[in-house]
């Protein structure tokens, strides 16, 4: 794993003053870099698929397309069946793309236009229609070929974005191709790495292209991927005269009647991820049972408001939401809860108790799933995800403290300073209770000192990581929310 916590995730734009540089004031030329793609793009299709012998390369009118001539022209050198198809005359490309068609049919390659169908039977497809500047909907004969991409079976390579993924938000202009790889050059383009660009660019790799690494200072990244948990004096074992209350008492408030499974997966990640204490205020129908297991777990009937006062003194952070409902119940405890000025993670229903009165804070985390962030700011399901870099800002900025857009790509951001991404987890990560596992963690990460978004980002990659490890081993069908809970417990001990 690399050394750096964060890597920094650009914009289109930024990526583009990137090349810029290298070229005009590092006097890089243009040509050599996008033979340096077409490089990369050889190994990458050599490594991946190494008996592959016949390969289709779909060429679009710009720099995209030119990076395709050279893989083109690379694998044929190599003794690959390599042939383009074009969505553009070559007589008409220009600078460094023309160069590039044209030192591809020197060496004889073929090139054929496209026809509306893709006829040429290949091993592998690569994509190189469209680059990082489409801002509107794929029209005409690019959404042609993009459809007929995806409907034929050889598996594809896209060159540095998929074509109608828009490079900034992840959003699909109407219709992109869907990668098995895709490999981006110079700058990480942001977009890639959440929403429906996780669904469209298969496995990343990204290659720099050897341009200078102090160029890269001149761009000031709003987007961090977390590479590794920066969990600060939680990094070094504990000391040997520790005892419970140094590392904080976690209150769990919800489990309403029928949903005592929310408030214990919540109340048990939070104990085996090293808080002090856990207590759970829930409902007085499975107060008895809840801990039935799990004997650590302090567990208090709670009918009215009123029976929160004393667990709340003794608590250093509340979990409010693992199944809480939105009964007259749910609603008292959660008014009771937002009273106090302890650190709050307000998760599931609490978050949809919130959107109907809403309020600001400093001190909390919210955990939003793509729904619940469109009722928290009153908006649609679709409108969260085709941006949801400026949803989960917006989070913040009608609600403070720090905000967990969930998902595919979950992303954390607080009032300052750049959002933090999470590329990893997987699809067995959507089943119940997945997200109780995780506001337990950010309950026991809060309690031992961290900082409300240290906390929401370590524990969000913990969360997503373990998820990885789990259905590594056993697959992703069947992976429950509470198989994360001792792997959570390894990573957190430096023992995975």
């Amino acid at each position: 794993m690399s050394e750096q916590n964060y890597i920094p995730l650009y914009t289109a734009a930024q990526v583009r003053e990137l090349d810029r540089i290298a070229i005009e004031e590092r006097g890089i030329p243009g040509y050599q870099l996008m033979c340096r793609a077409g490089q990369a793009l050889a190994d990458c299709i050599l490594r991946t698929w190494p008996d592959v012998s016949k390969v289709c390369v779909l060429c679009g009118p710009g720099n995209n397309g030119g990076d395709g001539y050279v893989v083109a022209r690379l694998l044929r050198a190599g003794g690959c069946d390599a042939r383009v198809v074009s969505l553009s005359d070559p007589g008409t490309l220009k600078g460094d793309a023309a160069q590039a068609a044209q030192d591809y049919m020197a060496q004889g390659g073929q090139c054929s236009p496209f026809t509306g169908v893709l006829e040429e039977q290949a091993d592998l497809m690569v994509d190189a229609l469209l680059g990082t500047g489409l801002d509107r909907p794929v029209k005409g004969d690019f959404r042609s070929a993009i459809e007929a991409l995806n409907s034929q079976p050889a598996p594809v390579l896209a060159v540095d974005i998929p074509s109608g993924l828009h490079a900034d938000s992840g959003q699909v202009l109407g219709v992109a191709t869907q990668a098995q790889r895709t490999v981006t050059f110079i700058g990480r383009k942001r977009g890639l790495y959440t929403g429906a660009g996780v669904r469209h660019t298969g496995q990343i790799e990204f290659d720099a292209l050897a341009v200078p690494a102090d160029i890269f200072t001149s761009q000031v990244a709003d987007v961090h991927l977390i590479e590794r948990p920066a969990l600060g004096p939680m990094a070094r074992p504990r000391e040997a005269d520790a005892h419970k209350g140094r590392f904080g008492h976690v209150l769990i408030v919800g489990g309403n009647q029928g949903m005592s499974g929310a408030a214990r997966l919540a109340a048990e990640a939070a104990a085996r991820c090293g808080a002090g204490l856990v207590s759970v205020a829930t409902h007085p129908e499975h107060a008895a049972s809840l801990n039935t297991g799990c004997p650590e777990l302090m567990v208090r009937a709670v009918e009215q408001a009123a029976d929160l006062q004393p667990l709340l003194r003794r608590a250093s952070v509340v979990v409010v939401g693992p199944g809480l409902g939105q009964t007259a119940w749910s609603r008292q405890l959660f008014e009771r809860v937002l009273d106090t000025e302890l650190p709050l993670v307000v998760d599931a229903d609490a978050l949809n108790l919130l959107a109907q009165d809403s309020r600001q804070r400093d001190n909390w985390i919210l955990t939003p799933h793509p729904g619940e962030a469109g009722r928290l700011l009153q908006q649609t399901v679709e409108v969260i995800q085709q941006d949801r870099f400026a949803a989960v800002r917006q989070l913040v900025d009608s609600y403070g403290g720090v905000a967990v857009l969930k998902g595919a790509g979950s992303l954390i951001a607080t009032g300052k300073g750049p959002i933090h991404l999470c590329d990893r987890g997987n699809p067995g990560m959507a089943s119940g209770g997945m997200g109780d596992v995780l506001s337990g963690i950010l309950g026991a990460l809060l309690a031992q000192g961290l900082g409300a978004f240290e906390a929401a980002s370590a524990g969000v990659f913990l969360h997503a990581r373990s998820a990885d490890r789990v259905a590594g081993e056993k697959g992703e069908r069947g992976l429950l929310a509470g198989d994360l809970i001792p792997v959570v417990r390894e990573l957190l001990n430096g023992r995975a």
